[in-house]
């Protein structure tokens, strides 16, 4: 069983950027589908990003052209680099691990198998 660890998250202003980091002990990422999802304050859970390779990543709507995923497997760390963070970006960001591909046509949930514990990250004045 994968251990999933989440990191960077954090208070920002409108407008700034952060990046976070997921990584697993143990078992490797490598070859997972990974997934982020978010859970803002009272709303229901919803995907973000995944990625399988550099060349198999899917944004959602809500974070096109602003968020980036990547992978470095030499350190087997993926990564959300988040750019002109907004409010309604507001949540506890979610590493999760899985299989699968279905998340490339938007499709969040089947194929995951394992989650972090979240990393908080507030956009505020």
């Amino acid at each position: 069983q994968l251990q999933i660890v989440e990191s960077g998250g954090g208070l920002v202003q409108p407008g700034g950027s952060l990046r976070l980091s997921c990584t697993a002990s143990v078992s490797t990422l490598r070859s997972a589908t990974v997934f982020w999802f978010r859970q803002a304050p009272g709303k229901e859970l919803e995907g973000v990003s995944c990625i399988i390779d550099e060349s198999h990543v899917q944004y959602q709507e809500i974070v096109e052209g602003r968020f980036t995923i990547s992978r470095d497997n030499a350190k087997d760390t993926v990564y959300l680099q988040m750019n002109s963070l907004k409010p309604d970006d507001t949540a506890v960001y979610f590493c999760a691990a899985g299989y699968g591909d279905l998340c490339l046509q938007g499709h969040y949930g089947p194929g995951v198998t394992d989650w972090g514990k979240g990393t908080l990250v507030t956009v505020s004045e």
